[in-house]
């Protein structure tokens, strides 16, 4: 059901037949908008140092290889934290883990405003890789907490959806506050500072479940239960559990999940790392001209995973399998994303590639849908540390990537060898999205 029609569906008789029950409230909705402006900010923060990096790049005068390395520094820590503050989500909850990753993560991005040279920078970029750790299994954790079964697709691909955004809108933003301020470090610092801001706000608003939370009513509190009932009921399990790991390593749909997210991220984040000096240095732009074609292809990612969430939502809605849909809309968007980076390989004109990206992150985008895998495949009880798992993979593309990149260039001159090792990326993709089986909890 969408937004329109659940605001608009008959309300129900009361059980006495007198006046209709209470509306149903949509906290959930207000909720995951939330955490959609918390990944955007994360994404700007996280992704600011790209659309500098051509300022900087001549500032501390770094050879191809230590811009790799750089770029990769972020991501080094932000994987190897993944499974520990996963646990920590699933034994702590959401709320707290959430609002002490924005202030962490302000105060690193403030601090790389103060980078004296590599060394400094690269401290401080592990520092935000540490702080932002647990903002994406935190919302999937969230997915599953507070969504219905049948929302979870908008819910992941609305929380996803930031990555995107962030990436776009940063770019402008980076970019205007890198002129009105006078520099990238001051830059740095003022978006260093909304963040923590930001997270005096997830503390006021953000609750573990939907009962904990003032606004939400007993009928949105009872609709989401009544789904969390039926899902237990069909797994057989009485919605408690046993918070590990290890069990879920000899199932095949784990693996799948966690494929499918590395070669995602492969492309993803190489487009986010590289992608401004790929159009500095390949196509001519300047910084002006980066921040808006960085808008425009990483905005078109945004518009698609929106779309691909809701797509995917309505058709299950229709009756569909959850294996027919997921497979076939991430099995399209792989074909598509792998296509449009090989046609990247070969056009010429700074524009025709600009569009053949802005298609590639347009369907790249639909697989934010893996954002409701760790609560299918574990549940609500161990939803968190499967997010971390599933992350930890995707960001082992994260660290690798820039620094392969940057080893590509440096050794042949350009970036057509660099596309190509997004495109074996899209394929790993592809193959994973495939293998998952999407219709049943792992009997952990």
């Amino acid at each position: 059901m969408s937004l329109r029609e659940e605001a608009t569906a008959p309300r129900p008789l009361a059980k006495d037949g007198g006046q209709p029950a209470p509306k149903r409230t949509s906290v959930r909705w207000k909720l995951f908008i939330l955490l959609l402006v918390l990944v955007t900010v994360n994404y700007v923060d996280r992704g600011s140092i790209s659309v500098a990096l051509p300022v900087i790049q001549k500032e501390f005068d770094l050879s191809p290889e230590l811009v790799g390395l750089l770029l990769s520094a972020f991501f080094w820590t932000y994987a190897l934290m993944q499974v520990p503050v996963g646990w920590l989500i699933d034994r702590f909850g959401p709320r707290k883990v959430i609002t002490v990753s924005c202030v962490g993560w302000g105060a690193a991005t403030a601090a790389s405003g103060m980078a004296g040279g590599f060394l400094s920078m690269f401290i401080a970029r592990m520092g935000i890789g540490v702080t932002e750790a647990g903002i994406m299994p935190a919302g999937g954790k969230l997915n599953a907490l507070w969504m219905h079964s049948k929302e979870r697709g908008r819910g992941a691909t609305i929380l996803d959806a930031g990555a995107p955004l962030g990436a776009g809108v940063g770019a402008v933003i980076i970019t205007w506050l890198i002129s009105a301020a006078g520099g990238w470090r001051a830059a740095f610092v003022i978006a260093g500072i909304a963040t923590v801001l930001l997270g005096a706000l997830t503390w006021w608003y953000i609750r573990d479940n939907p009962r904990a939370h003032k606004a939400v009513n007993e009928a949105e509190a009872e609709y989401i239960e009544a789904s969390h009932r039926a899902e237990d009921e069909a797994a057989g399990v009485n919605g408690e559990g046993r918070r590990a790991l290890l069990p879920y390593l000899k199932f095949r749909s784990f693996w799948a999940m966690c494929l499918g997210w590395l070669g995602f991220n492969g492309v993803f984040y190489g487009l986010l790392t590289w992608g401004p000096l790929y159009l500095s240095q390949a196509k001519g732009f300047d910084l002006k001209t980066i921040g808006w074609s960085t808008f425009v292809i990483f905005g078109a990612g945004f518009v698609g995973e929106i779309l691909g969430g809701t797509l995917a939502d309505r058709l299950r809605a229709r009756g569909l399998g959850a294996n027919l849909v997921m497979r076939t809309l991430l099995g399209i968007s792989s074909v598509i994303v792998a296509g449009g980076l090989v046609g990247v390989t070969v056009v010429s004109d700074p524009i025709a590639a600009v569009v053949l990206l802005s298609v590639v992150l347009f369907f790249l985008r639909w697989v934010g849908l893996f954002w409701a895998v760790p609560a299918t495949l574990g549940g609500r009880t161990n939803a968190g540390v499967l997010g971390g798992a599933m992350n930890l993979s995707g960001n082992i593309a994260g660290f690798v990537t820039p620094i392969a990149v940057g080893f590509i260039v440096g050794a042949t001159g350009g970036y057509t060898w660099a596309l190509l090792y997004f495109v074996g990326s899209a394929i790993i993709m592809g193959v994973s999205v495939l293998a998952l089986d999407y219709s049943k909890r792992l009997p952990v």
